[in-house]
């Protein structure tokens, strides 16, 4: 196991792993400047479509153009900002927040927050862009989509004093699901081919993250590259 990262001293404060103000300050404006220029671009594409007898939506389209100016663009200019404004702020409320302390870890996603005591906490590592947390059983506390630094993760999980490992220590045990596979427990093969549909069809994370549990409690951990599967059993089942 690879410790290096572990400092001998511990931070006695909790550490809040965020994306940077400045960082969300400027996609919230880049967003702002998309939207206003998406507001313009359906100025001009409106009245281009009201010159042309056969194009389609004519009745939007010249309502639209019967607005007079500069109330139109005014109007479609700050439509625009709206929709980048609240695009950037559905973007940051699902951005995944992680903070670290000597007791406990807390993963915060859409306002919801789950804890785990340290003593549950064994290892800890990014896989990709997705933020592990394993157990005594090498079971998957956690596994969270993670557009954090990784360096800033690494560095607050070692001075807190937790394991961080560099990648998955039982990356090697993982094997690719096939329908049907053997050495699975009862039931799972069911759960896995409904995550591979999931999957397919980009289902929302909710039902993926929901199947995951499922399997967890009967000892399989999944991890998902490309829209594909992969296994393995935990500590009990291996």
């Amino acid at each position: 196991m690879d410790d290096r990262h572990t400092p001998h001293v511990r931070l006695d404060k909790t550490t809040v792993l965020a994306q940077p103000t400045w960082s969300v300050a400027l996609v919230h404006l880049a967003l702002v400047l998309l939207g206003a220029g998406a507001g313009r671009l359906v100025k001009i594409l409106a009245e281009w479509l009201v010159t042309l007898p056969w194009a389609p939506m004519q009745g939007p389209a010249r309502l639209l153009t019967s607005v007079p100016e500069p109330w139109l663009t005014v109007g479609l200019v700050c439509a625009g900002v709206a929709l980048g404004l609240t695009v950037g702020l559905i973007s940051q409320y699902e951005e995944l927040s992680v903070a670290v302390s000597n007791e406990r870890i807390t993963l915060t996603r859409k306002a919801k927050g789950r804890e785990f005591a340290r003593d549950r906490v064994v290892q800890a590592f990014l896989d990709g862009k997705q933020l592990v947390l394993l157990d005594a059983d090498k079971d998957e506390l956690a596994r969270e989509t993670c557009e954090l630094n990784a360096q800033r993760v690494a560095d607050a999980f070692s001075a807190h004093g937790y394991s961080w490992v560099d990648e998955d220590p039982y990356k090697d045990d993982f094997r690719r699901w096939v329908s049907d596979m053997p050495g699975l427990p009862q039931g799972a093969n069911a759960l896995l081919k409904a995550r591979a549909q999931l999957l397919d069809k980009k289902s929302s994370t909710g039902d993926l993250r929901e199947l995951r549990e499922e399997l967890a409690r009967m000892g399989v951990v999944v991890r998902d590259e490309k829209r594909r599967q992969y296994w393995r059993l935990n500590q009990r089942r291996a």
